[in-house]
């Protein structure tokens, strides 16, 4: 068997280098703007005037309104979900929040009926705005690690869409 030149070897093992690298970045390119795009609000910007602070959010590709956030100071994403009377939260994000359980509750699911709790948020986030004692659902449920943003957070709130935007306004006087 004949052996290869040092330098051919050496150009071989770059070349392998080289490719094996090229697959991580665009592994880590493409991962990504896949996250960006399910969540356009990873970073929230808000907006304070006088006696008001708003929070602008952009529609993801699905056309939902999804954004990072925290509960009780951890992070978490929220998805804004108009129809939902409650904050629903999945059973295992739960238990890491450390929420307290309240009673319990039958809720009406697509899935069909299943047993969750109530439970109350101390705070909860999102940009600059900041809701204290928010009534919420846990949901064994729901699947992941998304916050349903209800309408016991949202009502507390003015929200208008218009396109692929919603504006969230608090009043603060």
């Amino acid at each position: 068997m004949s052996q290869q030149p040092p330098g051919k070897r050496a150009a071989r093992v770059f070349m392998i280098l080289a490719w094996c690298a090229a697959l991580f970045l665009a592994t880590r390119f493409f991962g990504q703007l896949e996250e960006r795009q399910q969540n356009p609000n990873a970073v929230v910007s808000s907006q304070q005037g006088e006696g008001f602070v708003e929070v602008k959010l952009v529609g993801n590709n699905q056309g939902h309104f999804v954004a990072s956030g925290q509960i009780n100071g951890q992070p978490v994403d929220f998805m804004l979900d108009t129809g939902a009377t409650d904050v629903s939260i999945p059973q295992e994000l739960a238990e890491r929040l450390k929420l307290d359980k309240g009673f319990g509750v039958t809720l009406s699911t697509a899935n069909g009926l299943s047993q969750g709790y109530r439970t109350r948020i101390d705070r909860l986030q999102l940009g600059d705005i900041v809701l204290r004692d928010v009534r919420a659902l846990v949901a064994p449920g729901l699947e992941g690690n998304q916050v349903l943003l209800g309408m016991s957070a949202l009502n507390k709130l003015e929200f208008t869409q218009r396109g692929g935007t919603m504006l969230l306004r608090q009043t603060t006087k």
